[in-house]
């Protein structure tokens, strides 16, 4: 391979069909000493199709530090792949501290484009994507979902992140019941067989989803459409009575007050009594 030299290349690869892997990046994988990855097993399916046997070293985020230190001493002799389970490294995927320590340490690293799932996710969205946010992955407790979400209910520019098969139903009942009247898209399976895109306005995407697949699996990208009015309009809460009434049967109230809060501008002392009142009902 012509002009191949030491040091760490950072390599993106198919996110589904494995056909989707560009040239460059199989002639890489075949001429590096070293390929760190995410998991091996995982790995291997791609490396196999294209006859690539190689020396695999897992990273992960609990052993990133450890892995620095394994190979330190062999970037200014071995040229290392560093690659992800699927898509562009470091993408919600480890690799930063690796890199970040090649970087403090002069050693030379570049980076081979590819395939990633954000660019498909918005294409097929029938959203803009001329300006777009990109917020990683739905958070785990319920104090971080109401923070993501009051954050996107802010944003003018589309919004893009992952959810897993987890969290995806509690996903939809939180756009559901935070989101009105906006475009949204989650994809699936992107590039896959049973790829899958479902559209919508907020209030309609769950039932989409509900109607057209029972089981949920692997991980989806959602978009969500900006808010582009030029000031958040304050809301009657009298009007929001039925929303009110299906967050109080998934959260509890101070999660509640603390929702229509955030969306609305209301005084959480406001949106308290009002809360309180609609419970006694």
């Amino acid at each position: 391979m012509k002009n191949f030299s030491f040091g760490v290349y950072i390599i993106s690869t198919p996110i589904g069909n494995l056909d989707d892997i560009s040239q460059r990046a199989i002639d890489t994988l075949s001429n590096v000493d070293i390929i760190v990855c995410e998991n091996p097993k995982h790995s291997l399916k791609l490396l196999n199709k294209f006859g690539i046997k190689k020396k695999l070293i897992s990273l992960h985020d609990y052993n990133e530090n450890k892995i620095i230190e394994t190979i330190s001493d062999k970037l200014s002799t071995k040229s290392i792949a560093l690659i992800s389970d699927a898509g562009s490294p470091m993408l919600s995927d480890p690799g930063y501290k690796f890199i970040k320590y090649c970087i403090n340490n002069n050693v030379n690293i570049t980076s081979l484009p590819g395939a990633n799932s954000l660019i498909p996710a918005l294409q097929l969205s029938g959203i803009t994507m001329n300006q777009f946010s990109f917020l990683g992955f739905f958070p785990k407790n319920k104090k971080q979902m109401l923070e993501f979400f009051g954050r996107i209910s802010k944003i003018k520019e589309t919004s893009v992140f992952f959810v897993s098969n987890h969290k995806l139903r509690e996903c939809l009942d939180l756009l559901e019941s935070h989101i009105k009247n906006r475009k949204i898209s989650i994809s699936k399976e992107l590039t896959k067989i049973n790829e899958r895109i479902f559209r919508g306005v907020s209030d309609q995407i769950k039932h989409k989803i509900a109607e057209q697949d029972k089981n949920f699996k692997g991980e989806f990208v959602v978009v969500v459409e900006g808010n582009n009015k030029e000031e958040t309009k304050r809301l009657n809460l009298h009007n929001y009575n039925k929303e009110i009434n299906i967050l109080l049967s998934k959260f509890s109230l101070t999660d509640v007050v603390e929702i229509v809060h955030k969306l609305t501008g209301i005084t959480k002392n406001k949106v308290y009594k009002w809360v309180l009142e609609l419970k006694k009902l």
